[in-house]
């Protein structure tokens, strides 16, 4: 478990099914801005409690690192991810999360960020974590600057979301005891 003084994460278990099927349709509309369109049954317990099995299985291959945030009273408010991890010469992963909207604006997914940076240096030992975002999306653009990302580009047409290849400004960031 990561935790600081307003949120605490952890991987997802089983008994997490029903609170994350609830965050994700609550947000549907909200997180479907920013991400790809799902089909109607990622959106059942079943589809959820599969993915908490996939979660368990990339955590244990090392291919991917997928954490709920939660507030201290236990309420999930959010999930954050590292993904793409590469080893060998590049030691290097994307991060991807997703805040319930009421919570936006609040430092609640700076908290997170840092959280999962330290994790990713320090027990993952990663080089570089680099993320990619939607250039109107300022807000998750600022979370990444106050957590110690740096803008390296925009990425072209890139990832197709809700039907359109949309552009996504790429930023970085460097283990400092590299």
């Amino acid at each position: 478990m990561l935790k600081d003084k307003n949120i605490f994460l952890r991987p997802f278990i089983e008994e997490d099914s029903e609170a994350l099927l609830d965050l994700l349709i609550r947000n549907r509309s909200f997180f479907e801005k920013f991400s790809m369109e799902r089909s109607i049954d990622f959106y059942t317990r079943e589809s959820q409690r599969k993915r908490i099995e996939q979660f368990e299985e990339d955590r244990k291959t090392d291919l991917a690192y997928n954490f709920g945030i939660f507030k201290h009273d236990d309420s999930l408010i959010g999930t954050i991810n590292l993904f793409q991890v590469l080893r060998g010469s590049l030691q290097s992963a994307f991060i991807g999360y997703f805040l319930d909207e009421q919570y936006n604006g609040k430092g609640y997914m700076t908290d997170a960020v840092t959280l999962v940076i330290d994790y990713a240096f320090n027990e993952l030992e990663l080089h570089r974590i680099e993320a990619g975002v939607m250039p109107h999306n300022i807000g998750s653009i600022r979370v990444l600057e106050k957590s110690g990302f740096h803008k390296e580009g925009i990425a072209v047409k890139n990832v197709k979301i809700n039907g359109k290849w949309e552009d996504h400004q790429v930023l970085a960031i460097i283990n400092p005891n590299d």
